[in-house]
């Protein structure tokens, strides 16, 4: 008699682990919606202040609750000394995601009340790890071109002082409308990679901290984070507008040939977060003489919509093609895409969290077993 094998779902594919309230996605839809609100909806309309509070709470704030939401975050936007110091020490060439996931981790390490898995804790961390993040990636960005980190301005908003600690100038209205929206678009997206990773190493009742670092190590990889580093990359070795076309062609040529910035896990038509960001992409581009960039992104999407109506496919740009562009006119080196990305998703994470410590169970999935049985012990002389 056999025993029938169990179904293997090879990446989770169609599993689901748990209900939620944050977010919902249709991908073949072209839906996102952050607790009960499209996109469309939130995205150059609501500050990422506003969304962050959303994805926290039941609904948008009220402009006092907004008040209150930033008066809070205000004191913790600046970072132990110990931490600006462990950044100092690091090679400058490594990934800046090493270094923002290490200084996650030394956070929790500094926080005396790291331990504190209550709902209250989590909050409290939520706010902290929030208000951090743009401040410890804007630091290491500088430390490694050789210059001092930018004290925060808690006066200007998250995305105006994260492009503020870069440089330490304050940063054009339409460049801090443009960075708001991206943070805005990149702030949640249901059970991905890192997300997953969040809430499975949260359920063993760890800290936020620890759960926090997990959902970095995973955001880094080049097939969750690391993609709009790739279209970057792709974009500078194509060099001009004039060059896409052949660029896409001979790739696509290619067995296997894949162009970076193009379909999607979970959307089967068009990733709703790029129709956004092209739009509000166009005032940036002509501002910040950057504007090739944004021209051989609309190049490259024209070509592809040729050659997948001729394999009468349809393989859209994603998120993740635009914000390569909008990044590198913003002035951000491609490796740094990917902490910009951790700097909007910590809020997406942390409202996984309180979900997650709210109502939790320990994640036990199994595996299945192909090796040998029945094998004896031999002693160690005695084997070949």
């Amino acid at each position: 008699m056999t025993t029938a094998q169990p179904e293997l779902y090879r990446g989770l594919m169609g599993v689901h682990i748990d209900t939620s309230s944050i977010s919902s996605i249709k991908g073949d839809q072209g839906e996102l919606v952050y607790r009960g609100y499209d996109i469309n909806e939130l995205a150059n309309k609501a500050t990422f202040e506003e969304v962050a509070y959303l994805l926290w709470n039941d609904d948008l704030p009220t402009q006092a609750q907004l008040d209150a939401f930033k008066a809070k975050l205000a004191p913790l936007f600046e970072i132990p000394a110990p931490v600006i110091e462990m950044l100092k020490s690091l090679p400058h060439d490594i990934h800046p995601m090493h270094a923002l996931r290490t200084a996650v981790s030394m956070l929790g390490a500094l926080d005396p009340k790291a331990e504190d898995v209550s709902i209250e804790g989590i909050q409290e961390d939520a706010y902290s790890m929030l208000a951090k993040f743009p401040t410890i990636v804007a630091a290491f960005s500088r430390i490694r071109q050789g210059l001092e980190p930018v004290a925060p301005d808690s006066s200007l908003s998250i995305a105006a002082n994260f492009l503020y600690m870069r440089t330490g100038e304050k940063p054009t209205e339409a460049a801090t409308n443009v960075m708001d929206v991206a943070l805005v678009l990149h702030a949640e997206h249901g059970c991905n990679a890192s997300t997953f990773t969040a809430r499975s190493a949260a359920s063993s009742l760890t800290d936020s901290y620890g759960a926090i670092t997990a959902a970095v190590a995973s955001l880094k990889g080049p097939l969750h984070g690391g993609a709009n580093t790739a279209v970057m990359q792709a974009l500078e070795g194509i060099g001009s507008v004039e060059a896409v076309e052949q660029y896409v062609l001979d790739t696509l040529g290619q067995k296997g040939g894949r162009v970076m910035g193009f379909g999607h896990r979970v959307y089967t038509v068009l990733d709703p977060r790029a129709v956004i960001l092209r739009k509000v992409s166009k005032a940036l581009s002509e501002e910040s003489g950057e504007g090739k960039w944004f021209e051989m992104s609309l190049e490259m999407e024209r070509v592809m919509d040729i050659e997948m109506e001729k394999k009468g496919r349809a393989v859209k740009p994603n998120v993740d093609f635009f914000s390569a562009s909008v990044y590198r006119m913003l002035g951000f080196p491609a490796d740094t895409y990917t902490p910009i990305f951790a700097v909007a998703r910590i809020s997406g994470w942390m409202a996984h969290l309180l979900e997650q410590y709210a109502d939790n169970r320990i994640m036990r999935p199994r595996l299945v077993y192909e090796g040998e049985f029945g094998k004896t012990f031999t002693p160690i002389e005695e084997r070949a």
